[in-house]
Formats: structure tokens, sequence, C-alpha cells
């Protein structure tokens, strides 16, 4: 089963990615995880996409084709592609590996979110800085606010979680990937998930929609009929 998801800023694609693994065994893919391992290396080309993250710009092409095509390169199959491709040049190097590798894709889809939704999830996020714990002021509050329950560090907003960025986040999201859903209609290959309400909510409309295919691969098939 190979998947590609993906929906706007704060639509927890992420989390439900995740549990998918855990339900189906698949690997795991994630252009963000990638990204944010090469910024934390300090490198130069992960400093460079630190600038790009805070201002809320898209990586250029190139540069995330290139660590997400040689991530796949080590799955193969029985994947889930998470927040991959974001601009039709991306879904252009994606579609000519697959094709070239004879690797097929059996689902693209869409968790969405409204875009107040979106700004509500993520701006109200809080980091600490020192110990990694995430906090949200309204879901999942600190007991003492502006600290951190486990060490008592002070909790910070990250640059890309501000609510003009996630805003513009948001509108880059929706223009850029208007041509990719239509793509991916076309192959009939996309699914919508209303990804409103609690994560036990969306992982139900999720589930079934995946046993679905899974049960489809495993079945056996039948033989041709005789002439």
């Amino acid at each position: 089963m190979n998947i590609l998801i993906f929906g706007p800023p704060g639509s927890g694609k992420s989390t439900h990615s995740r549990r998918i693994v855990d339900r189906y065994g698949l690997s795991y893919i994630s252009s963000g995880d990638i990204i944010r391992a090469e910024i934390a290396r300090g490198t130069a080309l992960g400093n460079e996409l630190g600038r790009f993250l805070a201002r809320g710009d898209l990586i250029p092409d190139t540069v995330v084709n290139t660590l997400v095509i040689s991530r796949l390169r080590r799955a193969r199959q029985n994947f889930i592609i998470d927040g991959y491709p974001r601009t039709a040049e991306q879904v252009l190097t994606l579609e000519n590996y697959l094709y070239d590798h004879g690797i097929v894709l059996d689902l693209a889809m869409e968790i969405f979110i409204s875009k107040e939704e979106s700004i509500e999830r993520i701006a109200g996020r809080r980091i600490c800085p020192r110990c990694g714990a995430v906090y949200h002021v309204k879901y999942s509050p600190p007991k003492v606010p502006g600290k951190c329950d486990v060490c008592g560090a002070e909790l910070i907003q990250r640059e890309d979680d501000r609510r003009d960025v996630v805003e513009r986040r948001y509108d880059l999201y929706i223009s850029n990937m208007a041509p990719i859903i239509k793509f991916y209609k076309r192959h009939g290959l996309y699914v919508r998930i209303d990804g409103h309400g609690s994560i036990e909510e969306v992982w139900e409309r999720i589930r079934p929609l995946l046993d679905y295919i899974r049960a489809r691969e495993t079945s056996p098939r039948r033989p041709p009929e005789p002439l």
C-alpha cells in the first residue's frame, strides 16, 4: 500500500500518518521531518532551510526533491509520504521516479481543515526549548501559564507558528495544491477527508478507507473465466 497524505498546516496529517504506519506497517517518509532534521544538524543547507520556514515560504523544489527521493529510494514499497509533493515540479519528479521504478500509488489523501481552524491549532502551540514538550494554549495548556510542566522552562512560540506565518503557509498550500489535487483526481486517486473534530473522529473517517485498500491488496485474485 503506497499512500500520499497532505493537508493544510495543522490538519493532523502527521499524527494520522503515524497511526497509519503503526496499523499497516508502512515506511514513513515525512518531508517536514527530513527538513527539520537537516536544520537540527546546523549545516549550511539546514540554516538556509530554517530561514525559508521562518518566513513561511516554500523551500525550493530542487532541494525538497533531492531530500525526499533519496529517502524514497530506501523504501520502494509500502510507504506513506507526508507533505510531498507540494508543487507541480515536485509532482513531475515524483511521478517520473515512480514510473521508472514500477511503483504504483494507491491513494492521494487530503485531510482538509478551514483557514481559521488551521490558525487556531498552530498559532496556539507552545514549545519547551529545553525538553521539547509541546503544549497548546487552548487544547493542552501547561499547569502554570508559560511554564513547562516537565522542566519548568519558559515556553516559546516557534517562528513558523506565528499567526501571520500560518496564514501565509495556508494560502500557499491552497494555491499550490489546487493543480496537484486536480491531477490526482483525474487519476482516480484523490480522496478528501474532513479534518475537523477530534483525532479519534478524523481517524474513524480514515481507517475504513485504508482497511478497504489493504483488503483489496491481500484478497486472492480470481482466475480468468474460461473462454
